[in-house]
């Protein structure tokens, strides 16, 4: 817990893909597929990786002209490079923008993050495949990106930090005795008291009982003296009635 940090120093696959970067074992596929990757950085990249931004979430219609004219606002841009699609040409969404002084890196990385370019919000954070080691990419099941709608959640960037673990105490159960002796001998005396309480209780039921038995006896005798009553009643309107 001492060097825990809500983002991680170091691109672990797993770890990224837990909420505390706890998990020891993988939950998805993608997170397999990146611990089974050989990912090297590409070499033809070119330029400082330290004064380099990845933007993603790009519009694909968002051409190297629009990403100039808004981020030069922070400063001087040395390079853009839209990243393309081989064959088609088509952009894939995201770019990195290279700046010539450390100051505009970071006034562009506080301010930029989440700004609405051609009606997509976009994300801002430093460039990691060439300075943060491990690191593997989203398309080989990597990356700090995603959605809660694909499941590929991936935890310990900016856009989605670790949340710190809760360490929870070893606490032994009492239930089976596992606490200490006083604890057990309070419960055994607990249950002496239950005990004693139930043998109370089946003592005053059975002094309680006869006087249940009288009091029945003595509504059944109250009965039977109504009942012969109205009997005799009846028979005395039968003779005057004759």
């Amino acid at each position: 817990m001492a060097d825990w940090a809500p983002i991680a120093k170091e691109y672990d696959p797993l770890k990224a893909g837990s909420i505390d970067g706890t998990d020891e074992e993988p939950h998805d596929r993608a997170i397999w597929r990146a611990m089974l990757a050989r990912y090297i950085p590409n070499k033809g990249v070119t330029g400082d990786p330290h004064l380099t931004l990845f933007v993603a979430r790009l519009n694909l219609q968002t051409t190297e002209e629009k990403l100039k004219e808004v981020f030069s606002r922070y400063g001087d841009i040395r390079k853009i490079r839209l990243v393309r699609d081989l064959v088609t040409g088509f952009s894939k969404g995201y770019a990195f923008i290279e700046y010539k002084e450390e100051r505009a890196l970071l006034k562009a990385h506080r301010d930029a993050n989440r700004l609405v370019i051609d009606q997509h919000e976009i994300f801002v954070d430093f460039e990691l495949e060439r300075t943060l080691k491990g690191w593997i990419p989203r398309r080989l099941g990597g990356g700090f990106g995603g959605k809660k709608e694909s499941g590929q959640l991936r935890f310990g960037g900016r856009d989605r930090p670790f949340r710190k673990p809760i360490n929870l105490p070893n606490v032994k159960n009492d239930f089976y005795g596992e606490g200490s002796s006083e604890k057990r001998n309070w419960s055994r005396e607990g249950t002496r008291d239950w005990r004693t309480r139930d043998r109370d209780h089946e003592r005053s039921r059975d002094k309680r009982w006869p006087e249940r038995e009288r009091s029945w006896a003595w509504g059944d005798s109250e009965r039977e003296r109504d009942s012969k009553e109205e009997r005799s009643r009846g028979r005395e309107r039968k003779d005057r009635d004759r």
